[in-house]
């Protein structure tokens, strides 16, 4: 990236991959907003933020971008959600969650944005409408907490790992059929500020904190999880440990750009891509 900068949120829209907010070096939070273009293999400086936040959360609906919660410069949670139009370069302001909370997850399923999570509101789950800009809370997150991934696929959301502790393996799964969540099989490397995509049904876990096995304190490891097979598997470690980065998926590759390569601060520009084998689904 253009600007070293961890504890950032990220989607993908139109080709490119947006990362916003962060800490900079020296735990300065950010308002930086930076999109890289995948077909040109370029990063470019978009309209900054309204507001500098941290560990905020990302989803793509439409074609805007929203940016949601996050920790200010001061340290507290807001509410805030606001969306960008990449075409006009503007940032709006949106109706702010029910809940302010920062380290959360998002996801989107049925034109909807989903967030599970967060501090300091470990165990609230809301879900945000874009057409009529309204939020609804949803049944609460079994185990509370902060700094987890996951993602969306076959009418379920999937949450995985976060903390308190720094290596939770949990995973629990909410059905949209039901409104209810069960738990699936925990992943195998319990972690925290972890990156998570969902990509071909597959959910797709990197890097995080808490490794107590390493000086860094920081996970090499990347895993995949089948919902059908309710299964985890290994793949190839991270190049670069991390933790704190911005993940997204464009064309079958999964861009993690930022975070930190230490426990704690340590903010880094490195973006790395992992692509997944040509036939890799999970039905």
């Amino acid at each position: 990236m253009l600007e070293a900068r961890q504890e950032v949120c990220a989607a993908a829209l139109g080709g490119r991959i947006y990362v916003a907010g962060g800490f900079r070096v020296g735990g300065i939070t950010a308002d930086t907003v930076e999109a890289f273009d995948v077909a040109a293999g370029t990063w470019s400086f978009v309209a900054p933020l309204p507001q500098a936040v941290n560990h905020c959360m990302a989803a793509v609906v439409g074609n805007r971008v929203y940016v949601m919660g996050g920790a200010l410069p001061t340290g507290a949670a807001t509410a805030a959600t606001h969306s960008y139009d990449p075409q006009t370069d503007v940032w709006s302001p949106r109706a702010p969650m029910p809940t302010a909370r920062s380290a959360g997850m998002a996801a989107v399923a049925r034109g909807r944005i989903f967030v599970a999570g967060g501090s300091p509101a470990g165990s609230a789950f809301e879900v945000y409408n874009p057409a009529t800009d309204h939020w609804t809370v949803l049944p609460a997150v079994p185990t509370p907490r902060n700094h987890l991934a996951g993602g969306v696929a076959g009418g379920r959301f999937f949450a995985v790992g976060g903390r308190p502790p720094l290596t939770l393996d949990v995973l629990e799964i909410f059905h949209f059929d039901t409104g209810s969540w069960s738990t699936g099989t925990p992943m195998p490397t319990g972690r925290s500020g972890h990156a998570g995509v969902m990509l071909r049904g597959c959910l797709y876990a990197f890097g995080g904190e808490g490794n107590a096995g390493h000086p860094s304190g920081v996970f090499a490891e990347s895993e995949v999880y089948d919902p059908g097979a309710d299964a985890w598997d290994s793949l190839t470690p991270m190049p670069t440990p991390r933790h704190g980065m911005g993940a997204a998926a464009v064309a079958g590759r999964i861009h993690l750009a930022g975070g930190a390569n230490v426990q704690g601060f340590g903010a880094v520009a490195t973006h790395e891509v992992f692509t997944i084998p040509t036939l890799a689904a999970c039905p």
